[in-house]
């Protein structure tokens, strides 16, 4: 059970919701100039992160783990595909020397088998669901099945098609040898998709046709996709929807998703468009409070997000691009790259700190003078939107009678109308306070005044 909790000024307001996601961390080791674990586990801990994702079964790392109260991923890595899919017995020691030797003290709650196979060079697609059945086997032999899922982080180049989202198709050579198998083994086991969604991928190549506010999490105008109605507001709620809806199509609606990488490079050379701390600091700000304030995707609206930020550190023996290097919501001295909330506790009056750099600009708290108004974000969803509204209007103190039925702001009779006017109410009330215009992500402020029919909306009181 999840709690959403509003701070406006020293005002708190808590209700809960049984939707809200979850934001978990990767932990990549690729670097010669990282604290040890013990050091890691203490700098979860003051983060208040307990869902942590590993590339290994790294001993140290697990043994540091103990006893923590962090629930984690490991991994079976790529390399090791071949032999648990051809020996069943090879899996059974794996499980036995990686999972059952630390197991219950650290709380393994999944396996990773590979990492994003369908994409390795090295050809491994074919031993995926044999390595998986075989390491069930396992699991169950030394009755881990039932604590210890199973699954498989793909990336979103396995689909053939994913705009519009409803249109989310899965490549047809990957169907039958392997995504079905993968999915029918998911859905008897009560287990979930793993997805490596980036944003940035999709914003650095098509910059010219993407939104930089859609890929990051901001207010936009947001798209509508043609094939069911459905707006969006968001490029990974897209994203993931693709992939709902090319799972539907081969008839697996059962089977939940888990984003077990996200993330934006704080970093990049030249031509990778979009790379920053600004940016990095925006989209995994505003991505933690979008899965901590509840709900899902368009397409499956009941459905928590939950959410693997990628990644803890800043790598420096990653190959490849100034970007992989830069992924890192931490340096390896501890320090942040960028401060932005991780947990919901942080949410409450938060804001996002503005970054010193040229490339963008990071959103700041709404402006304590001049002509500023605050407004409902559509984006909330009806609900969030409701309970907001019932809270400014009541015990926050909001002048709401002008949208009663036969006022001067009744029409446009609509929620978002309405909950703007009451919101705006109550924030110039506040004098333009910091965070007095947020109620939990279901409002923001504009410069520009309202038009809501011919309703005229007050500047102070």
């Amino acid at each position: 059970m999840g709690l959403f909790l509003f701070g406006w000024g020293f005002d708190c307001f808590l209700f809960a919701d049984n939707t809200t996601g979850t934001i978990g961390i990767n932990y990549g080791r690729i670097a010669n100039n990282l604290p040890p674990p013990e050091k890691v586990v203490a700098l979860f801990k003051s983060q208040g992160i307990n869902k942590v994702k590993l590339y290994d079964t790294d001993a140290a790392v697990l043994t540091a783990l103990a006893n923590s109260g962090i629930n984690v991923v490991v991994a079976l890595p790529n390399e090791l595909l071949s032999s648990a899919a051809n020996d069943p017995s090879f899996a059974d020691q794996w499980v036995q020397a990686n999972i059952s030797h630390y197991y219950p003290q650290t709380q393994i709650e999944a396996i990773a088998v590979g990492n994003e196979v369908f994409a390795d060079p090295n050809n491994t697609t074919k031993f995926l669901v044999p390595a998986i059945t075989n390491l069930q086997s396992a699991l169950v032999k030394h009755n881990l099945s039932s604590s210890i899922k199973l699954s498989s982080p793909i990336a979103l180049s396995a689909l053939q098609n994913s705009y519009p989202p409803s249109s989310g198709s899965f490549k047809p050579d990957l169907i039958e040898p392997a995504v079905k198998p993968l999915l029918d083994f998911l859905s008897k086991t009560s287990s979930y998709l793993m997805i490596n969604a980036y944003p940035f991928f999709a914003y650095e190549a098509n910059a010219d046709q993407i939104s930089l506010d859609y890929a990051l999490f901001r207010t936009n105008s947001g798209n509508v996709d043609s094939g069911n109605g459905l707006r969006y507001n968001s490029l990974m709620e897209a994203q993931l929807d693709a992939v709902f809806a090319a799972m539907s199509a081969l008839g697996y609606d059962d089977v939940k998703l888990v984003v077990t990488e996200t993330g934006w490079p704080s970093n990049g050379d030249e031509n990778e468009i979009g790379a920053g701390k600004a940016n990095a600091a925006a989209y995994n700000g505003n991505l933690v409070k979008r899965v901590l304030t509840g709900g899902g995707t368009p397409l499956k609206p009941q459905d928590p997000l939950n959410v693997y930020l990628f990644a803890l550190f800043n790598e420096n023996q990653k190959p490849g691009p100034t970007s992989e290097r830069n992924y890192g919501l931490f340096y390896p001295d501890e320090g942040k790259v960028y401060d932005i909330p991780l947990t919901l506790a942080g949410l409450s009056g938060a804001q996002t700190n503005p970054v010193n750099e040229s490339k963008a600009q990071v959103p700041t708290t709404a402006p304590s003078s001049g002509n500023t108004w605050c407004v409902a974000n559509a984006n909330a969803g009806d609900e969030k939107l409701q309970t907001a509204l019932d809270y400014a209007c009541g015990e926050g103190g909001a002048d709401c009678r002008s949208i009663q039925e036969g006022s001067t702001c009744f029409n446009p009779n609509t929620l978002e109308a309405h909950a703007s006017y009451a919101f705006n109410s109550y924030y110039q009330k506040k004098a333009r306070g910091t965070g007095t215009c947020d109620f939990g992500g279901a409002a923001y402020v504009v410069a520009q005044p309202p038009r809501y029919g011919t309703c005229e909306y007050p500047t102070g009181y």
